[in-house]
């Protein structure tokens, strides 16, 4: 604040999303570096149980995200990350996130804060019936599902440009 930041609610945050122009922000990022607090974001962690097997040489995590994500998923080595949507029963999409593989079957998807918990809630039914949005087989077996967590309260992060 004391360096003249606009600040503005965002998604139970107080962000700063201005601190002179915008013209000249871009250009000072553009000429120097940017960091911008990104710990408002969602994280979501997709992890296999102890018993939860490969799908045809796939992580079976793997698989069953690949039903909820528009890229291949099992393509990303360990901390490796890529851009994907996250799509409902009719292909449209419900958010933009990052999936970061973060183990052979643990992946991280950071989620934007506005969508956090119905991301959460639509992966997390979804799960359950161990399907994928349009009813067919996620990959695993619904007595041995993988574990969705939220660990957005348990983690910051900073984005450098």
């Amino acid at each position: 604040m004391r360096l003249g930041a606009k600040i503005v609610p965002f998604a139970g945050w107080l962000m700063p999303v201005q601190y002179t122009s915008i013209v000249e922000e871009h250009r000072s990022v553009r000429n120097n570096v940017g960091i911008f607090d990104i710990s408002h974001m969602g994280q979501l962690i997709v992890a296999a149980t102890p018993s939860s097997k490969k799908v045809g040489g796939e992580s079976a995590v793997a698989t069953w995200l690949n039903t909820m994500l528009t890229n291949n998923i099992d393509k990303l080595d360990i901390g490796m990350g890529q851009y994907t949507f996250l799509l409902n029963e009719r292909g449209g999409v419900i958010d933009d996130l990052i999936a970061y593989r973060i183990g052979e079957q643990k992946f991280l998807l950071v989620v934007n804060a506005a969508r956090t918990d119905d991301d959460f809630t639509w992966l997390e039914n979804h799960l359950k019936e161990g399907r994928s949005p349009d009813r067919a087989s996620g990959g695993l077996d619904t007595a041995d599902p993988c574990n969705l967590t939220n660990r957005s309260t348990d983690f910051g992060g900073v984005a450098i440009q």
